[in-house]
C-alpha cells in the first residue's frame, strides 16, 4: 500500500525541501555558466606581428599598446583589437601629367607597416582601412607632385631621381599618419601612343645619326691611313734616290754586265770582237 502524507502541510513542506534544492542547483550551474563566459572575455590573444590596442567603451582608445601574446582585459567593457605591424605591400595605379603636358600612367609598389608603438594613434585617427584611405591617396599625391617637375622624356632617362622625389614625398606624408615606407618602386611607366610614337622616331634618327657619324670616322681614318701610304712610300722613294750616285750606277752596270760586246752599231766604226782577235792569234 503507498504511503500517504498525513496532512496537506505535511505534503507542503515535502514538495519545498525538493524544490528548492532543484533551484539551488540551477543557480549554482548558472553561476558556473556565468564565470566561464566572464573568463573567456578576459583573455585576447595578440599574435606575432601584432599589437594589441585597448578600446573602452568609457574611454575610448587607450594610451597602452599591448604586444604579442595572452593579454588580460575587463570583460564587457574593453576589447582588444589586434594592429597588423608587419611589412605589407601595396600597389596603386596613378594617373599625372608632366611638365611637358604628357600624359603618364603607372603603377607604383610600395612596402610599408605601421609605427609598432603608434598602433593605437593609427587605429584612432583612420582605423584599419589605412591602405584605402592613407597610402592610396598619398601615393596619388606623391607621383603627381613629382611627375609634373620633369619632362616626358626626363621621367625615362632620370628614373632613379624621379623615383628617390617619390619615395621622398610619400615618407614624409606617411610618416605624419604614423605610417613608414620601408620600400618605393615604379612598377611601370607608360605614355600616349603618339609620345611613344615620337620618342620610337627620335631613337630612330639618333641611331641614323649614330651610324653617319661612325661611317664618317671610318672613311677619315681610311682616308689619312692612305695619305700616311703614299707618304712613306714617296718618302721611300726620296731617299732612294738620294742614295742613288753615278759611281753605283755604273757599279750596277757592271754587275749586269755578261762580258760580250755589242758586234753591231749604227753608225761608223764598228766595234773590235777582241776575243775573236785573241783566238785568230
Amino acid at each position: 500500500m503507498a504511503r500517504g502524507y498525513g496532512s496537506s502541510n505535511e505534503f507542503e513542506e515535502t514538495f519545498n525541501r525538493y524544490a528548492g534544492g532543484a533551484s539551488r542547483n540551477v543557480v549554482r550551474i548558472v553561476i558556473v555558466v556565468a564565470l566561464l563566459i566572464v573568463l573567456m572575455n578576459a583573455f585576447e590573444t595578440i599574435g606575432a606581428g601584432e599589437r594589441g590596442v585597448v578600446f573602452s567603451q568609457f574611454g575610448g582608445v587607450g594610451d597602452l599598446v599591448l604586444d604579442e601574446g595572452l593579454r588580460f582585459k575587463v570583460p564587457f567593457i574593453q576589447d582588444i583589437i589586434p594592429i597588423d605591424v608587419k611589412i605589407q605591400k601595396s600597389e596603386t595605379a596613378v594617373a599625372a601629367s608632366s611638365k611637358d603636358l604628357q600624359m603618364v600612367s603607372s603603377t607604383i609598389a610600395v612596402n610599408y607597416h605601421v609605427d609598432p608603438d603608434a598602433a593605437n594613434k593609427v587605429y584612432q585617427d583612420v582605423g584599419l582601412s589605412y591602405k584605402e584611405r592613407i597610402i592610396d591617396p598619398a601615393v596619388q599625391e606623391s607621383m603627381k607632385a613629382a611627375t609634373a617637375q620633369f619632362t616626358a622624356e626626363e621621367l625615362i632617362t632620370r628614373r632613379g631621381e624621379v623615383s628617390v622625389q617619390i619615395k621622398e614625398m610619400l615618407s614624409d606624408r606617411l610618416l605624419t599618419h604614423s605610417i613608414l615606407v620601408d620600400e618605393f618602386n615604379i612598377v611601370d611607366f607608360s605614355f600616349s601612343a603618339v609620345f611613344n610614337e615620337a620618342i620610337e622616331m627620335k631613337q630612330t634618327a639618333e641611331q641614323s645619326a649614330l651610324k653617319a657619324q661612325r661611317d664618317l670616322e671610318r672613311i677619315k681614318i681610311e682616308a689619312e691611313q692612305r695619305i700616311t701610304t703614299a707618304r712613306a712610300e714617296a718618302e721611300g722613294q726620296r731617299l732612294q734616290r738620294q742614295t742613288i750616285s753615278p759611281e753605283i750606277l755604273q757599279l750596277r752596270a757592271i754587275e749586269k754586265w755578261d762580258g760580250h760586246l755589242p758586234q753591231v752599231t749604227s753608225g761608223g766604226t764598228p766595234f773590235i770582237d777582241l776575243k775573236a782577235i785573241r783566238g785568230g792569234a
